[in-house]
């Protein structure tokens, strides 16, 4: 039973690494903050998702 709950969370995990790296090739950041954005993120996946998603750049309206 334990496998299949890490199993889940580490598909929601990888889900979320996917939208957080969409949303940022779509910002309008310079390439060297985005591929670094990218590299936290597939370096360290949740640690890097919650960094991005507290202190990552945000879209200026």
């Amino acid at each position: 039973m334990e496998l299949q709950i890490t199993g889940v969370l580490g598909f929601l995990i990888f889900i979320a690494d996917i939208w957080a790296i969409l949303n940022i090739v779509e910002s309008r950041e310079t390439s060297t903050s985005k591929l670094l954005w990218i590299v936290l993120i597939l370096l360290l996946p949740f640690l890097g998702l919650l960094i991005w998603w507290f202190a990552g750049p945000r879209e200026r309206t």
